[in-house]
């Protein structure tokens, strides 16, 4: 330890802050030793229990490390990486914008008359008290909703949360450690891939198929020492793959086996979806399902609907007490507002329907131009290709905007993802001949399927 500086402290409270003080100000390096517990013990004239409840502390937080003979140590920052998302280029005046990933914002509700109409609706209003947690009456109606698509929700816990990422990271940090590892698919969502790593955690990649997660490919995961999966259960980001039946039917018994993984499962596009739900919550002791509203009702309405078994939902509803508290009542009751609204309810039905047929359309008119492509479900296409680079270049001299793979793949092979949103049907067959172009431009033959 650098002779600068000294640990100070006479509890083990008082002695992890001064050493995560010496790290925060680079004091203490990555990789540099702590004293022995006995040593340091003797130097602060206090107990070696509370030395080593200290070190234990440091540790659950990520800041050191136990390195066997080497003793304890100084955590290895994890690198603080640009963002997947910030790495897409900036799209030019004039082109179309296939790399977003948003939906059609011409098929979202107008939630402004709603909110009016919640917020008049409201009456009196609230306190911090009478304000926390989750309605009971939109709790209610969560837990028909997700038993009518078959998820075990009779005997769940619910509660709400700020979106599907917010629920993941609340899921991941009150379960795993720095270190720890995540099954994640592959290609995977550039988010989830982003938060991993911000949390400290490994991602370990499982490929993915048009039926989900690849048998395979998990057990290796598991295998592997993965403590939590996340799984899109409908629509993945980015292929719009889907857990069939079948897949469910594998995927099950290879959890079952690892009860004490967590298990994620993350309703990609819901109610857009279009096809039934195949979930593999309950297969693991610690399961956790999300449903996000930003999809069919709009990225602004920051709200999820998380199920799962009651240890798990408590720690996530603990842990949201003791920092943002709870999410607005005002969110909520829109929520409730929109699923109970029947033209809300036939306007996301007939935005589902537009969606499929555009992605259909350009998917087969993809596939007819020999490029292998992926899209069961969902906004966007996969479209394998040899060089993404170039063809996310070429695409754009073309006047459309893709997403390179790169911002989802591990180890997958090449691709790009194309958003459906901004197309109208009559555009497909001159996008479709674009993407093709630019995969595969004179003299180059198809990539292989």
């Amino acid at each position: 330890m650098s002779e600068q500086y000294q640990v100070t402290g006479s509890s083990a409270a008082s002695i992890s802050a001064s050493i995560e003080a010496g790290v925060r100000t680079g004091d203490l390096v990555q990789g540099q030793a702590l004293p022995a517990v006995r040593l340091l013990a003797e130097t602060l004239q206090v107990s070696p229990a509370t030395v080593a409840k200290a070190y234990q502390d440091l540790r659950q937080r990520g800041v050191v490390e136990t390195a066997g003979r080497r003793g304890t140590r100084v955590r290895a920052r994890p690198a603080v990486a640009t963002p997947r998302a910030a790495l897409r280029l900036p799209v030019p005046e004039g082109v179309v914008d296939l790399s977003a990933g948003e939906p059609d914002l011409r098929l979202l509700p107008r939630l402004g008359p709603l909110l009016h109409e919640v917020a008049r609706e409201t009456g009196e209003p609230l306190g911090y008290a009478a304000a926390g947690g989750a309605l009971p009456e939109l709790v209610e109606e969560a837990r028909a909703r997700l038993a009518a698509d078959g998820l075990p929700a009779a005997d769940a816990a619910i509660t709400v949360t700020s979106g599907t990422l917010d629920a993941i990271e609340r899921l991941l940090t009150t379960h795993l450690r720095p270190g720890d590892s995540v099954a994640v698919e592959d290609p995977g969502w550039a988010n989830l891939l982003d938060l991993v790593a911000a949390l400290g955690l490994t991602a370990i990649p499982v490929a993915v198929d048009d039926e989900g997660p690849q048998p395979a490919a998990l057990a290796a995961a598991l295998g592997a020492g993965a403590r939590a999966v996340v799984v899109t259960a409908r629509a993945q980001n980015p292929t719009g793959a889907t857990v069939t039946a079948g897949r469910a039917a594998e995927l099950g018994p290879i959890l079952a086996g690892h009860p004490g993984v967590l298990l994620i499962e993350d309703d990609h596009a819901a109610e857009l979806a279009g096809v039934p739900l195949h979930c593999l919550s309950g297969a693991t002791a610690a399961w956790a399902f999300t449903r996000s509203a930003s999809k069919p009702y709009g990225p602004d309405l920051r709200i999820a609907v998380l199920a799962g078994d009651e240890a798990t939902i408590a720690r996530v509803a603990g842990r949201m007490r003791i920092g943002t508290g709870w999410v607005s009542t005002l969110l909520q009751r829109m929520l409730l507002r929109l699923w109970r609204d029947a033209t809300v309810t036939a306007a996301v039905a007939a935005a589902a329907d537009s969606y499929d047929r555009r992605r259909l359309g350009l998917r087969d008119a993809l596939s007819a131009r020999g490029l292998p492509v992926h899209g069961t479900t969902g906004l966007n296409l996969w479209v394998r290709v040899p060089d993404e680079t170039r063809t996310v270049a070429a695409l754009r001299d073309a006047g459309y905007a893709a997403a390179p793979g790169s911002l989802f793949r591990q180890s997958a092979p090449p691709g790009i993802r194309l958003t459906v949103s901004p197309l109208d049907l009559p555009d497909v067959d001159r996008v479709a001949e674009a993407v093709a172009a630019a995969a595969h431009p004179a003299g180059a033959g198809p990539p292989s399927r």
